[in-house]
C-alpha cells in the first residue's frame, strides 16, 4: 500500500513538473515579429514614428521577459504570451493609423498643389502687368526665373506622390506654395504702387 502511495505521488509530482514546464512559445514570438515588420512595410516608423516607436520598445521588453522565463527551471510563459499576442494585435492597429496618416498626408498635398496652382495663375497675371521700367526690369526677371522653378518644383512634387514618397512631396509642396505667396505678395505690392501713381 505504501509503496502505491508512494507512487502515486510521484506521478503527481511529476504531472506538476512538466504542467509547471511550459514550451517556449516561438509562435507567438514569430508572430508578433512578422506583424511588427507588417506594420514597417506600410512605412509606419515614418508615418507615425512615435507609436511604431512604443510598438518595438513593447516587443524587446516582452522577447526579454520570455527569456528571463525560460532560464529558470520551470518556465510558465502565460503572461509573456498574453504580451506577445496583444503586442501583435496593436501592430495592427498602427499599420492602420499609418495608412490613414499616409493618405491624410496625400490630401494635404493635393490641396497644396490646387492652392499653388491659382496663386502661380495669379503671379503669371501680375507679372505681365507688371511695369518694366529700368529698375524692376531686373526684379521681374528674378521672379519669372522662380515662378519657373516653382512650376519645375511642381513637377518633382507630382513625381514624388507617384513614387509613393509622400512626406517628402509634402514638405516640397509646402515650401513651394510658400515661395509663391511670397512672389504673390511682392508682385500685389507692384501693383498697388503702380496704381497709387496714376
Amino acid at each position: 500500500m505504501k509503496i502505491k502511495l508512494l507512487s502515486g505521488i510521484a506521478i503527481v509530482g511529476l504531472a506538476l513538473v512538466f504542467t509547471g514546464c511550459q514550451k517556449y512559445p516561438q509562435a507567438e514570438v514569430d508572430a508578433a515579429n512578422a506583424a511588427i515588420e507588417a506594420a514597417r512595410g506600410v512605412q509606419a516608423n515614418l508615418y507615425v514614428p512615435e507609436e511604431f516607436n512604443a510598438l518595438q520598445d513593447s516587443l524587446t521588453a516582452t522577447l526579454g521577459a520570455v527569456e528571463k522565463e525560460k532560464s529558470k527551471l520551470f518556465h510558465n510563459y502565460k503572461d509573456e504570451v498574453a504580451k506577445l499576442v496583444a503586442t501583435a494585435e496593436q501592430a495592427k492597429v498602427v499599420a492602420a493609423n499609418a495608412q490613414a496618416k499616409k493618405e491624410e498626408y496625400k490630401q494635404q498635398t493635393a490641396a497644396l498643389l490646387t492652392e499653388l496652382t491659382t496663386l502661380m495663375e495669379q503671379n503669371k497675371e501680375m507679372l505681365a502687368k507688371a511695369p518694366k521700367g529700368k529698375e524692376g526690369k531686373a526684379a521681374l526677371e528674378a521672379i519669372a526665373t522662380d515662378l519657373t522653378g516653382i512650376e519645375t518644383g511642381v513637377g518633382e512634387v507630382n513625381n514624388k506622390l507617384a513614387s509613393d514618397d509622400i512626406i517628402n512631396a509634402l514638405n516640397q509642396a509646402k515650401a513651394l506654395k510658400e515661395k509663391a505667396t511670397q512672389i504673390n505678395t511682392e508682385l500685389a505690392e507692384v501693383m498697388a504702387k503702380v496704381k497709387g501713381r496714376r
